[in-house]
């Protein structure tokens, strides 16, 4: 980066020490550049004049140009307000301001042109603009005047200490008189020639000050492209290092286990696409290269039996396996399905989690070392340093979002020998351009088919007035001999509110479903790790009819009798949430059902949420409609690769054509020049090494 954009922002024309620190607490801006990318989020047309004559109540913002020749403040201390006549050649108004009335007092002057942009309002019969803003004709005629004018983010502190969006454009202007000329390019010209993009300096000085929409609108795709192809280069960089340099365990074998468990212990036949997946997994074990792979699946489309014989090939080549799941409940779910998978077989599997006795680990910790024990399921216990393998050759990795980068690279060095083989399996489905961002620096597989027989659930939406229905719906399916879950939003376990409307719905329940006819069992985060076992083991064993719970089933139970799932307040769930829960049922080969039930006020989202559910049963579609809706969140917060994600411009919900021209774009360059060792590439390995001060990835840049 330039040095002037790096120089503080107290030395900006306009600012100085106590503007500054304003700037840096409210907007976090400390320098030339970061008010330079402080870009405005709406924009204000400037192209229409109006004359005073032509003013009514109904317009919209409106803007004239004139001059005042009345100014005064009136009212007593706490109630002063500063009014003003202005006037054109076609008549007068009045013009009233409540706030900066000593500011404006001083500044404003009768007699000299403004150009005055408000909002006219109508009281007592008369016509008036309340706080509209206001710049001198010869301010307005400045060349950097945009006919569009920038709106910017600020804060009511900021405001009130003359900073708001108008007075941020004036420091923009400042800025941007001082650094023309001076905006160092970070993009190849070969790919500005390619893409038909404008210089990056031009993209800046055209999003703040547009002439036009049109060239406002190539603006704002450059800078787009710019941010994303950043984040694009990076991650393939990451994939370029991990597939050329970090070398892997070859597994060339597929063995007894594979073939054992294939020929005789598997109860069913393998979809098309699991056996599409297994195939990419052999093919990226067989290379000597680490697999860095993220598979995807929806619920119950057989993700853990695609992660057990990959498992089984590690063993085969004589190597260790691990999985390792965000919750007890689910590696204990885990380790129920694997165990019961390889019944017969000669396969030692453990499982290791916070409850487990220091005795038994003792025992795991020996089996592990001396290579005896061959898979090992577990929650973050498997991070502890006392935790060795004997040759960890493939880690599996369950519901990735909920596992730090630092977490995962902890796993990788449990072999000293090497890196061992990463799979990480989600039943999140996560949209195309959002997997392309997140998790870029990953191969990507899909189970997109469900195992044969699985009927698709049927969901229904209904109002509180249907509830005496919902209640026979239950009796029926319960007589037939299926069971049912009834969910609570308990949003905060903490919230007595939500306590007592779970406690409230499972009194009900009681009510309407008495013993000794009915069994009712209750689970939620309150409850003890014990307590919820038992009463979730006695669901599993059909032991109870109903399970009332909160969204600790959402993940870890599996029960293919329960053919039932109800959602109480569905409207306070996202809509990936919503999917996961329904997911818990239609595990079996009977017809399955999910009834969700609202209050009769749903926002717009929430008709659009419950609708979609009730027509698709497609994870990846519902995903798409839950990432329009609810935007990508914050991405830094759940990105798992380490790479930063800032974007400013981009919407990855809409911008998802935007991510691949970009991921393309790097594509070609590090396959041209992988170190970016080439001339013409300097400017990008300048401008990333310079975003990526003080982190570790883009020192692999030779």
């Amino acid at each position: 980066m330039s040095q002037l954009l790096q120089t503080s922002i107290e030395y900006l024309k306009g600012v100085g020490p106590k503007r500054a620190e304003l700037l840096k607490k409210g907007l976090n801006i400390h320098t030339f550049g970061e008010l330079m990318t402080h870009y405005p989020f709406r924009y204000v047309d400037k192209t229409k004049f109006y004359t005073i004559s032509e003013l009514h109540p109904d317009l919209p913002y409106i803007q004239i140009v004139g001059e005042f020749v009345h100014i005064e403040t009136i009212g007593a201390t706490r109630q002063k307000r500063l009014s003003a006549i202005f006037k054109d050649d076609t008549g007068r108004i009045q013009v009233v301001w409540f706030k900066g009335i000593k500011f404006l007092g001083s500044t404003v002057r009768v007699g000299v042109k403004y150009v005055l942009y408000g909002k006219v309002n109508a009281f007592n019969n008369s016509l008036s603009i309340v706080h509209p803003e206001l710049e001198t004709l010869v301010e307005y005629k400045n060349t950097l005047q945009s006919t569009l004018q920038a709106v910017y983010a600020s804060t009511e502190k900021l405001n009130n200490s003359g900073l708001n969006s108008k007075n941020i454009v004036k420091l923009q202007k400042n800025l941007f008189t001082q650094i023309i000329g001076k905006i160092p390019e970070n993009l190849s010209s070969d790919i500005i020639d390619r893409y038909k993009l404008l210089s990056r300096e031009k993209a800046l000085i055209q999003l703040h000050f547009p002439k036009n929409a049109e060239i406002l609108k190539r603006a704002i795709f450059r800078l787009k492209f710019e941010e994303l192809f950043f984040i694009q280069l990076e991650l393939l960089k990451l994939k370029l290092i991990n597939t050329n340099k970090t070398r892997g365990f070859a597994f060339p074998s597929i063995g007894d286990y594979f073939n054992h468990f294939y020929e005789q212990n598997l109860a069913f036949e393998l979809t098309n696409a699991q056996k599409r997946v297994l195939k990419e997994i052999r093919k990226d074990m067989g290379t000597g290269r680490q697999m860095n792979r993220l598979l995807q699946g929806d619920v119950g489309s057989g993700k853990t039996v695609v992660g057990l014989m990959s498992m089984l090939m590690a063993i085969d080549n004589g190597f260790q396996a691990c999985l390792m799941a965000p919750t007890e409940i689910l590696a204990q779910q885990h380790y129920a399905s694997l165990s019961e998978m390889l019944e017969g077989m000669p396969v030692k599997i453990s499982l290791l989690t916070g409850s487990v006795k220091v005795k038994e680990r003792r025992i795991i910790h020996k089996e592990l070392e001396s290579g005896e024990l061959h898979i090992l399921v577990g929650t973050h216990a498997l991070l502890e340093d006392k935790v060795k393998f004997h040759n960890l050759g493939l880690c599996v990795i369950d519901e990735q979002h909920r596992f730090g980068v630092a977490q995962r690279a902890r796993l990788w060095k449990k072999n000293s020998n090497g890196v061992p083989h990463i799979l990480v399996m989600t039943a999140t489905p996560i949209p195309r351009t959002l997997a392309m961002t997140l998790y870029g620096d990953l191969d990507v597989s899909v189970i997109d088919e469900l195992p044969p027989g699985r009927k698709p659930i049927e969901t229904i939406h209904w109002f509180e007035n249907k509830r005496e229905r919902l209640w026979g719906v239950l009796r029926e399916q319960i007589k037939l001999g299926r069971q049912v879950y009834i969910v609570y939003p308990l949003i905060d376990e903490s919230e007595k509110m939500d306590y007592a409307n779970l406690q409230a719905g499972f009194e009900d329940v009681l009510n309407k479903f008495p013993r000794p006819d009915y069994q009712v069992s209750i689970v939620h985060g309150q409850m003890t790790n014990e307590n919820k076992e038992f009463e979730m083991q006695r669901f599993v064993n059909g032991e109870t009819h109903i399970m009332v719970a909160t969204t600790v089933i959402e993940v870890g139970v599996n029960v293919p009798n329960a053919s039932l799932m109800v959602i109480e307040s569905a409207e306070r769930f996202g809509l990936s949430q919503l999917h996961q829960l329904r997911g818990r049922v239609g595990r079996g080969a009977e017809q399955s059902y999910c009834y969700l039930m609202t209050g009769y006020k749903l926002s717009d989202d929430g008709k659009l949420r419950m609708k979609t559910m009730t027509e698709t049963n497609d994870g990846f579609q519902i995903a798409e409609v839950d990432l329009k809706l609810r935007g990508p969140g914050d991405l830094s917060g759940t990105q798992q690769s380490g790479v930063p994600v800032n974007l400013k411009l981009t919407n990855l919900a809409k911008d998802g054509q935007m991510i691949e021209i970009a991921r393309n774009a790097a594509k070609d360059i590090l396959d041209k020049d992988p170190n970016l060792q080439l001339p013409e590439h300097q400017p990008i390995l300048a401008f990333a090494r310079e975003q990526q001060r003080g982190k570790t990835n883009w020192s692999r840049i030779s």
